[in-house]
C-alpha cells in the first residue's frame, strides 16, 4: 500500500460516461480514492452504498470521493444506476489495474483490486488503508478520521 508522503501518481481514467477523470482535476481539493474488487459482487455493493450513504458529510469537509475498479466504464454506469450512486467510478481497466497497482491497491494472486482507501492532498498521499481481507470493508469512519488529521 502507498504510503503517506509519498507523491500521488499521477492517473487520468474514464468515468461511467467515458469522460476521462484525472488527478489533475482536483486541484485544491482532498481527494478520497476508494478502490474496489467488482462492480455487482455483495461486498462492494454494500461498500459503495455506505459512502454514497455518506458522501454529502466527506463534500462538506471540502473532500471528493471517487471509487476505482477494473470493470469496464458499461459495468460502472449500470452499478451506478441500480445503487443510485453519484460519485464517480472509474474504470482501472486498459491497461487492467495500472492505476490501483501505482497505489498499491492491488491483489495479484487474485488479479483484481484491493478494497482500499487513499486520501490525497495537493498531489500528496496524505493517508492509506487497506482492508486485511477481502470482505472488510473499510468503514466511513476510517475517512472521516483520514479527513480529521
Amino acid at each position: 500500500m502507498i504510503e503517506p508522503g509519498a507523491d500521488a501518481p499521477d492517473f487520468s481514467l474514464p468515468n461511467q460516461d467515458g469522460d476521462e477523470v484525472a488527478l489533475a482535476d482536483f486541484a485544491g481539493r482532498k481527494l478520497v480514492l476508494a478502490f474496489y474488487p467488482l462492480d455487482f459482487s455483495p461486498v462492494c455493493t454494500d461498500q459503495l452504498s455506505l459512502y454514497q450513504e455518506v458522501l454529502g458529510e466527506i463534500e462538506a469537509k471540502g473532500a471528493s470521493l471517487v471509487g476505482i475498479s477494473v470493470d469496464s466504464k458499461y459495468a460502472h454506469r449500470a452499478f451506478r444506476e441500480q445503487l443510485g450512486l453519484t460519485m464517480p467510478l472509474l474504470a482501472d481497466f486498459n491497461p487492467k489495474g495500472e492505476v490501483s497497482r501505482a497505489y498499491g491497491a492491488w491483489v495479484e494472486k487474485a488479479d483484481r483490486g484491493n478494497r482500499s482507501l487513499v486520501l490525497v492532498e495537493d498531489r500528496v498521499v496524505r493517508w492509506s488503508y487497506a482492508a486485511p481481507s477481502p470482505a472488510e470493508i473499510p468503514g466511513a469512519n476510517l475517512i472521516f478520521d483520514a479527513l480529521a488529521g
